[in-house]
């Protein structure tokens, strides 16, 4: 190929170039006009959107400066309204103040008034007393003229006279007063005693000193003694209670000073009988047996007692105590029921009174509480009694209530009066109380003996099953007013000399009779 055929070629290429330039200068022209027309648009939008700015600032500002002077306008005639008001109201007190002055200006001239009437009757009063005065000095030195007496002497005169009218008649009027009262006392007094009697419906056991226990047959009498007695020795060892096997058909008594040995005995031996096996390992096993049974019945009973009597709060070991009066008696009254009795009678009375009746209910229960323990311990049932309630940290009020049933210790309260009354109502009371027909023989003949050789008695009549005695009083030896110091003295032979259950009424009478016949 030489020159000839590199030319076209060259001439191509050369062509496609001017071709690539003008195309490119065709592309740039076009983007540049497009540009600025886009430039021009942007440009009038600008303008457009700051005239339309301008034009809504204007009518803002227009429309602000419009309501900021129609707000000035409405605070300019609020103001103006408000000021028309204080202007009114001042008027209106401007002129109750002018009434006011006027309304008192009248009243000072009406009081002026007054004061020169009462000055006016003031001094028409001390020319008044002024002759008063002259009048009674008149009057006076007339009297005395007359009378022969001073004023001093004739004053203590007249109050003399009417010191002795007064004391007098202070005299009657307290006589009255003693007596209604005493009339009403005993009423009222009698009235609580009757209803609380009523009202209180406690049972009475009346258990002796032995307990029967049945048998089945009387071969059973052999088994219990046993072999050379060993039986009936092991089990009178292992309770301290004498059993008495006799001719009494089918039974065997128990006889003990303790009743709760003696219920230890009866059940134990209850159980051997039941068991059939008696011999002296059983009837320890038995003994042993009974004495946890007796123990449980004994803590079951103080419980329910103090449920009965609504007393709660108190001490495990003084329930267990109060149990074991369910085995104690007192001239055969059961004291475990008795004190429920006394709780029952000193609440009663103490709601009718208006005193504490939980007091009195809780201190009636454990008021014979030192006859449980009083085949153990020293002294009267009543230190007993004060010990264990000390022990078990009951409060002063229930232990002086409970020491003083007895008269022992000074009632410090009503309460503690409520409850002596309560075991002498308990205990007194027919039927309460058991005694042997010897016994009771000797204790009515020892009383009208008391009584009859008193001086100044004529006889005695022991009378109410022993709780009265009545006095015949020689009317030549005695005269009315010994009468009562004759009771007394009587009263103190029988406390000193006597033992009984209650209290005993001496009834003194005194009488003089003259006889005459007409002939």
């Amino acid at each position: 190929m030489g020159m000839h055929g590199m030319m076209p070629v060259f001439l191509g290429i050369v062509l496609i170039l001017v071709a690539l330039i003008i195309g490119v200068l065709i592309g740039y022209i076009y983007r540049k006009n497009v540009g600025e027309k886009a430039i021009g648009s942007a440009e009038q939008k600008a303008r457009n959107l700051v005239l339309d700015a301008e034009n809504r600032s204007e009518a803002i500002k227009r429309e602000a400066q419009k309501d900021a002077k129609e707000e000035a306008r409405r605070i300019r005639s609020e103001a103006e309204r408000d000021a028309r008001e204080k202007r009114e109201e001042a008027k209106r007190t401007e002129k109750r103040l002018i009434q006011k002055e006027e309304s008192l200006d009248k009243k000072i001239e009406n009081i002026e008034r007054k004061e020169e009437n009462i000055a006016h009757k003031e001094q028409s009063l001390m020319d008044k007393h002024k002759n008063l005065d002259n009048v009674i000095e008149q009057q006076t030195a007339e009297l005395q003229r007359i009378s022969g007496y001073t004023v001093e002497e004739a004053r203590q005169i007249l109050l003399q006279n009417i010191e002795k009218d007064v004391r007098h008649d202070a005299s009657i009027m307290i006589k009255d007063i003693e007596s209604k009262a005493k009339e009403e006392a005993d009423k009222k007094a009698k009235y609580i005693i009757t209803n609380a009697i009523q009202r209180c419906a406690a049972d009475q056991v009346a258990e002796s000193t032995v307990s029967v226990v049945a048998l089945p047959n009387d071969e059973m009498k052999g088994r219990i003694i046993g072999r050379e007695g060993r039986n009936i020795r092991a089990i009178e060892t292992m309770t301290g209670v004498d059993l008495i096997i006799d001719d009494t058909p089918e039974a065997v008594i128990l006889s003990g000073f303790d009743p709760v040995r003696r219920e230890i005995a009866r059940v134990a031996l209850e159980k051997l009988i039941v068991d059939g096996r008696i011999h002296p390992a059983r009837i320890e096993e038995m003994v042993q047996k009974a004495e946890k049974e007796v123990k449980q019945i004994i803590k079951e009973e103080g419980e329910a007692a103090a449920f009965e009597c609504g007393i709660h709060n108190l001490h495990p070991e003084l329930i267990k105590i109060l149990g074991r009066l369910k085995y104690r008696t007192s001239y055969g009254q059961n004291v475990l029921r008795h004190s429920c009795e006394v709780s029952h009678l000193a609440g009663l009375m103490a709601g009718e009174l208006g005193l504490d009746v939980k007091l009195a209910k809780r201190a009636g229960l454990l008021h014979d509480i030192g006859k449980a323990l009083d085949h153990e311990y020293e002294g009267t049932h009543v230190d007993i009694g004060i010990d264990i309630l000390k022990k078990y940290k009951e409060s002063q009020a229930v232990i002086d209530g409970m020491a003083a049933h007895h008269g022992d210790y000074e009632a410090k309260s009503m309460e503690a009066v409520l409850i002596a009354a309560a075991d002498a109502l308990s205990a007194a009371r027919p039927g309460a109380r058991r005694e042997t027909l010897d016994a009771y023989v000797k204790r009515l003949e020892k009383l009208e003996e008391i009584a009859n050789t008193t001086p100044g008695v004529e006889k005695s009549f022991a009378i109410q099953a022993g709780r009265e005695i009545r006095i015949i009083a020689k009317p030549e030896e005695v005269k009315d007013d010994e009468i009562a110091y004759l009771a007394r003295e009587i009263s103190k032979k029988i406390e000193s000399e006597l033992e009984y259950p209650g209290q005993i009424k001496v009834n003194v009478v005194r009488e003089t009779r003259a006889i005459d016949y007409a002939k």
